[in-house]
């Protein structure tokens, strides 16, 4: 099962990671000589900088003096506990420390985020459950959680599968942040800050070995090129065995196989003005993603419409039932690949009325897969290929200031442009089972080959332009309260042209064999244009009870922009496309929140964050079960609400110990939603259910996580340092896995356990063992209805235990 495989990536990586280790003698003498630590601009540092705090690798908050973390959350440099918002905050070595090397495992720190990937394509980021649709496949979704990376929005949400690069801080903000970022992001935001160039010479290297073949190698390097201009080049690559064995093709897919670099220059122009050039390409090659079988689900369909019999008569066998043998026979290729990349400009200029900031970038990303989508080994669907090639431009300027000791502000305008398109089509076809699978038994027998080669070819442009002017006040009315009003205008333009054509099959006349045909996958033509205009504000109310007690409520209105259907829509009684159907109202978001931020005693935070939100016209999934093939598609449920309460803190018990916690109850559900589709049991009932009070998809009542640090001085091979030992817990109760709650597709809930041990050198070297999923727990990610209404439905599960070794060095 675990094969060693496509190596010379990861040769790559370990040469530029040996190529690190060449480079520093230089580096080791500059430290000899007393340099500092290389660790951020000698400059200081501009509004859209996160001031570099110590740390020594324990949890991400506690392992600092909370006075020195500083959050980049508003768009200025603020402490963390002052911020009125719920932020949480990981740094950079934590996210080493405990393999949160991309937004999937960031999720076991912070229990309020939840990321859904069954491909990069099919990718969501949620916070407090909400973001994006669960489970829906279609590039005309407007994201509601934003990433940013340095500033630069990423729309993509396949951008969450990559390697994190250089990484110094993320914050993570939970609710509405629609007056202050880019991008309007009705949910929350995911802030990530690389670390910067240095004029201080220096270099990292870090090198992971582990079972499953992992392989990880991070390299840096970074110091001056004259005395005004300094460079850092990052590189990062990761390869792991796959973790699903393909009995079929004696392989093993669902692996790991990523490489990224990320290059930037600071130009520092005088005292006043500074400007860095960025660039990153990442590339990813697995071969994944696939899910497997997990059960059979009884359906209102007759009994030959239903999974054994159609697989009795079909003399088919799955490899297994039990999800965790990880066993798949899928006789198509897997493949998950995927280029993303670009350019950014940021100026910073300190003016004598504030501090102006310009952010300019273009990114590119091209999806290139090839899916098994009826995930058994059978030909069914025999090719799933969409393709996209996205491209996107965006300019912010934003000037941040004082107008008077008690009062200042920050306020920009944003644009951005988006096109994808498919590159050079997107393919499916049905192979000789499909027609079993797919048809009622009756008309399989009369129409032998009907559904044999017969295939789709779509043909996709859209274009997004949006454009925004923002602005928000802090205006401290006395030493202790504060009032921060902001506004944000918004206006999107959007447009879609969708064309698919068919081929191959059976070559008939019959009008009654082209209409079952055509109940599979039909020829469809639709266009649409769009645009949209709304205003959304929110207001916070902050006020400091004493030193160590910060309050704060908000209020705020919020809107996610139209969305499109890029992916085919249903057809209406006519038997046309209903175009009507090809956009998508905007959701309309209310938003209250209070919280209350305390240290009760020197080392020790203890937050709580208490929020309802209402959203109308909520985005969400549909899906017709009774017609085999057809891909869901975006549709408004009426309202839906989440409400819940939030706690995070941190102690630093002593110097040797410390600790921290995260926990979430939310309570997601539809309020009402009249005409969904329904459940993966109803198939062959009704076409629509009332789902009005159901829970939402993805969400867990009960999240958390909690971890801590224990070290002590002492020497290996004689090099003075410390040992340390740290476990790391995170915990949800079970949450619906499908639009519909159905009884067979909620996930139960799980607790993770990783740990790690090890030797921190006093001169910038650690070494320590590590193990994830300690007691190799059997989970899921999430768990969905196979296409065709049989009743089967498909896992996937999580990474078993794994376990390796990580050897870091600074110089």
């Amino acid at each position: 099962m675990n094969q060693i495989k496509g190596r010379a990536p990861l040769r790559t990586a370990w040469s530029l990671a040996l190529l690190s280790l060449w480079a520093a003698p230089g580096w080791v003498h500059a430290q000899a000589e007393g340099s500092a630590e290389a660790a951020a601009p000698t400059t200081p540092a501009t509004n859209t900088e996160v001031a570099q705090a110590s740390t020594d690798g324990s949890a991400a908050v506690a392992s600092r003096n909370i006075d020195e973390i500083v959050v980049t959350a508003r768009r200025r440099e603020e402490k963390l506990q002052e911020v009125p918002i719920p932020v949480s905050v990981v740094d950079g070595d934590l996210l080493a420390d405990t393999g949160s090397f991309n937004v999937n495992r960031l999720k076991e720190l912070v229990p309020t985020v939840q990321f859904y990937s069954t491909n990069p394509r099919n990718s969501a980021i949620n916070i407090r459950g909400l973001g994006a649709p669960f489970g829906l496949t279609n590039d005309g979704i407007e994201q509601g959680v934003g990433l940013y990376i340095d500033g630069v929005y990423f729309a993509r949400p396949a951008a969450a599968t990559l390697d994190f690069i250089d990484v110094s801080q993320i914050e993570i903000l939970r609710g509405p942040q629609g007056t202050l970022y880019g991008k309007n992001t009705t949910a929350g935001a995911v802030n990530v800050t690389t670390k910067k160039p240095s004029f201080t010479p220096g270099s990292d290297v870090e090198l992971t070995y582990g079972n499953l073949g992992f392989i990880q190698a991070k390299t840096s390097i970074t110091g001056p090129i004259t005395d005004k201009i300094a460079a850092r080049l990052s590189f990062a690559g990761t390869q792991r065995d796959g973790v699903i064995y393909n009995v079929a093709t004696e392989d093993d897919v669902n692996d790991l196989n990523n490489l990224g670099v990320r290059g930037q220059l600071l130009y520092n122009v005088n005292e006043n003005v500074d400007v860095t050039l960025a660039a990153d390409l990442t590339r990813q090659r697995p071969e994944g993603y696939t899910q497997v079988v997990a059960g059979v689900a009884p359906t209102r369909r007759a009994a030959n419409r239903q999974y054994a019999q159609i697989a009795a008569d079909l003399n088919y066998t799955p490899p297994s039932f039990n999800a965790f043998d990880r066993l798949t026979d899928i006789d198509s290729p897997s493949r998950s690949y995927q280029d993303l990349g670009g350019v950014s400009l940021t100026a910073n200029w300190n003016t004598s009325i504030g501090t102006l900031t310009s952010i300019s970038a273009w990114r590119y990303w091209d999806w290139d897969p090839s899916n098994d989508r009826d995930f058994i080994g059978l030909p069914i669907t025999t090719k799933s290929a969409a393709t996209s090639a996205q491209r996107q431009l965006s300019q912010e300027i934003r000037l941040a200031g004082d107008i008077r000791d008690n009062l200042n502000y920050v306020v920009g305008v944003y644009g951005f442009r988006q096109t994808i398109d498919s590159d050079p089509v997107q393919t499916q076809e049905q192979g000789s089972a499909a027609a079993r699978f797919l048809l009622a038994p009756s008309e399989d027998a009369q129409t032998p080959g009907l559904l044999d080669g017969y295939g789709q070819r779509s043909f996709i442009e859209s274009a997004t332009e949006s454009a925004a002017i923002f602005g928000q006040l802090e205006w401290s009315i006395t030493d202790k309260l504060r009032v921060l009003p902001g506004l944000r205008y918004n206006y999107d333009q959007k447009d879609v042209d969708y064309r698919n054509e068919i081929y191959g099959g059976l070559q008939t006349d019959d009008p009654d064999l082209i209409r079952l045909q055509r109940s599979i996958l039909a020829p469809q033509a639709y266009q649409a244009d769009v645009d949209d205009t709304n205003l959304s504000g929110q207001i916070t109310l902050a006020y400091q009870l004493n030193d160590s007690v910060n309050t704060y409520a908000t209020y705020a209105k919020s809107f996610k922009s139209v969305g499109l259907n890029t992916a085919g829509v249903p057809n209406n009684a006519a038997g046309q496309p209903a175009t009507e159907a090809a956009t998508v109202d905007p959701e309309d978001v209310q938003h209250f929140e209070v919280g209350i931020k305390t240290q009760p005693l020197p080392g020790v935070t203890a937050n709580f964050a208490v929020f309802n939100t209402e959203i109308k016209d909520f985005q969400a999934q549909v899906v017709n079960a009774s017609v085999g093939v057809l891909r869901g598609y975006l549709a408004n449920a009426d309202k839906v609400r989440v409400r819940g309460v939030e706690f995070d803190g941190n102690a630093r018990i002593n110097e040797y110990f410390s600790l921290y916690a995260a926990g979430a109850y939310t309570d997601g559900e539809y309020v009402s939603f009249k005409d969904a589709p329904p459940p993966l049991e109803l198939t062959g009932g009704p076409q629509v259910v009332d789902i009005s009070g159901e829970r939402l998809p993805g969400i867990s009542k009960w999240a958390g996580s909690v971890g801590g640090e224990f070290k002590f001085n002492g020497k290996l091979l004689g090099r003075e340092g410390q040992y340390f030992s740290a476990l790391d817990v995170s915990s949800r109760s079970d949450f619906s896995s499908s639009a519909t709650p159905s009884e067979f597709l909620d996930v139960p809930g799980y607790t993770l356990y990783n740990a790690r041990l090890g030797f921190r050198g006093n001169e910038s070297w650690d070494a320590f063992f590590w193990v994830r999923n300690l007691t190799d727990k059997d989970y899921y990610e999430l768990l969905s209805a196979a296409p065709g209404g049989s009743g089967l439905f498909v896992g996937q599960p999580g990474d078993p235990r794994t376990f390796g070794i990580t050897l870091r060095a600074s110089f």
